[in-house]
């Protein structure tokens, strides 16, 4: 083990606690479903926890954190996702007769994206990350973080019809 180790376990712990609430949140948008969320970032945690030893720099403990979340997220995500609840079904017949561009809002409109383009959007508005942060969580290149927030904020633009305020 190495000497910051034990350093790094209790930063891990005061992040983990400082930020559930935002953890919780980041999970439910990609599984839809209260119980999957808390599974997702237990899973998260209990992963970071035992990986923690192999942090070298204290200063990426948060995405390190961040990856390690949004990762089990996606596998969740990736393995359930031809498993649709009976809510949703009835939910979406429930708005058949409305007009699709009544139903879509911003937050749909998120979910009509790509992965790799929700993970951005996600992290850069939701949870405020910078866009170098984003880089480190999802373990992607500066130059490509900053291709899928572009693209991803003009295909929301085009979908909403809104204008889309970009800050770096």
């Amino acid at each position: 083990m190495r000497q910051n180790a034990p350093d790094n376990r209790q930063l891990l712990v005061e992040h983990i606690v400082n930020g559930q609430t935002e953890f919780y949140r980041l999970a439910m948008s990609y599984v839809k479903n209260r119980d999957a969320a808390l599974d997702v970032v237990q899973e998260a945690i209990v992963k970071a926890l035992s990986k923690v030893d192999t942090v070298r720099e204290p200063a990426y403990l948060k995405t390190w954190f961040y990856r390690i979340l949004i990762n089990e997220a996606m596998n969740h995500f990736r393995r359930n996702r031809n498993l649709v609840s009976l809510e949703e079904v009835m939910a979406d017949r429930a708005e058949e007769g409305r007009d699709p561009g009544e139903r879509l809002d911003l937050y749909d409109a998120i979910e009509r994206l790509s992965l790799p383009e929700q993970t951005v959007i996600k992290l850069r508005y939701f949870e405020d990350l910078k866009l170098e942060e984003i880089a480190q969580a999802t373990g992607t290149n500066l130059n490509t973080v900053k291709s899928r927030l572009y693209k991803a904020i003009r295909r929301l633009k085009d979908m909403t019809g809104e204008e889309i305020d970009y800050a770096p």
